[in-house]
C-alpha cells in the first residue's frame, strides 16, 4: 500500500534530510557486486537478476578467472557458460544474453564497454537499469538512478513516489534528488533495505529514518521484536515530524 503523506516538511527539505541521514549512516555504501573493470560489472549485473549479490560474487570469483575479455564471453559455448552460472538462476537466458552482449561489444565497440547510456542500451540484453549500474559504478557517471526492488520499496514507503513502474519511479526520483547523489542514493536505499527496511518485517524501531518516514506508524506494527528493553532512540523522537507536502 502506498503511504499517505503526513503534514510536515517541504519536499526539498525532506529529501535533503533523508540524504543527510543516509549519508551519515552508510558512509561507505557501494555496489556490492565484485568487479575490477566495466566488463566484469556488466556481466555481474546481468547475473544479478533474481539473484543475490552474494551468490553472484561466488560465481564470478571463478568465472572472471576463466573469461578475461568480451571475445572470451562471445566465443564460450552456450552449454559451458550455462554450467558455470547455473546457480544464479535463469541460467539459460542469462548465458544467451551475456554471449549476445559480448558479441555486440566485439563487433560494434572493439571489445570495450562503452560509457554512454545510448551505447550501453544498444547492447543485447542491456536495459536502462543495468546501464545505470555500469555508468555510475564503473565510470562514475550519474546518468540516472538505479531502481531495484529495494529502491522501489523504500521510495514508496518514504513517500517519495506513488508510482509502481521502475522507469517512472526513476524519473520522479531524478527530479528531487541532486544529480551528484544519484548513484549513491541508490546505494543508500539498497543498503538500508538490506539492513533495516526489510520487505516483510522492517526493523522500524531501530530505523534512523523513523521520525521522517510517513509509513512508520503502519509498518512498525509489522516490525521485528525489540532486541533489548531499552527504549529505541527513534521512539523518543517528536511524532510531529513527517513527510512533506507535495
Amino acid at each position: 500500500m502506498k503511504p499517505k503523506l503526513k503534514k510536515g516538511l517541504r519536499l526539498k527539505e525532506y529529501v535533503s534530510q533523508i540524504i543527510a541521514r543516509l549519508r551519515k549512516l552508510y558512509p561507505g555504501a557501494h555496489c556490492e557486486l565484485n568487479f575490477k573493470n566495466p566488463l566484469e560489472l556488466l556481466v555481474a549485473t546481468v547475473l544479478s537478476a533474481q539473484c543475490t549479490d552474494k551468490r553472484v560474487n561466488l560465481v564470478t570469483a571463478d568465472l572472471f578467472k576463466r573469461l578475461k575479455n568480451a571475445a572470451d564471453y562471445a566465443s564460450i559455448p552456450q552449454e559451458e557458460l550455462e554450467t558455470a552460472i547455473k546457480s544464479t538462476g535463469f541460467f539459460r537466458n542469462k548465458a544467451k544474453s551475456i554471449r549476445s552482449m559480448a558479441n555486440d561489444l566485439v563487433h560494434n565497440f572493439g571489445g570495450k564497454v562503452p560509457g554512454s547510456m545510448d551505447e550501453l542500451t544498444s547492447l543485447a540484453g542491456v536495459g536502462r537499469k543495468t546501464a545505470n549500474v555500469v555508468l555510475g559504478n564503473a565510470f562514475g557517471i550519474n546518468e540516472g538512478i538505479v531502481v531495484d526492488t529495494h529502491v522501489r520499496r523504500l521510495a514508496q514507503r518514504l513517500g517519495l513516489t506513488r508510482q509502481i513502474d521502475p522507469d517512472k519511479i526513476e524519473l520522479e526520483l531524478m527530479k528531487i534528488v541532486p544529480q551528484d547523489d544519484w548513484t549513491n542514493f541508490s546505494h543508500w536505499l539498497i543498503w538500508h533495505g538490506r539492513r533495516c527496511c526489510y520487505a516483510q518485517k522492517p526493523d522500524c524501531v531501530h530505523c534512523d529514518l523513523a521520525s521522517l518516514c510517513p509509513s512508520f506508524e503502519e509498518l512498525s506494527k509489522l516490525s521485528r521484536p525489540m532486541k533489548s528493553a531499552i527504549t529505541p532512540r527513534v521512539m523518543r523522537r517528536s511524532v510531529g515530524r513527517g513527510a512533506p507536502k507535495v
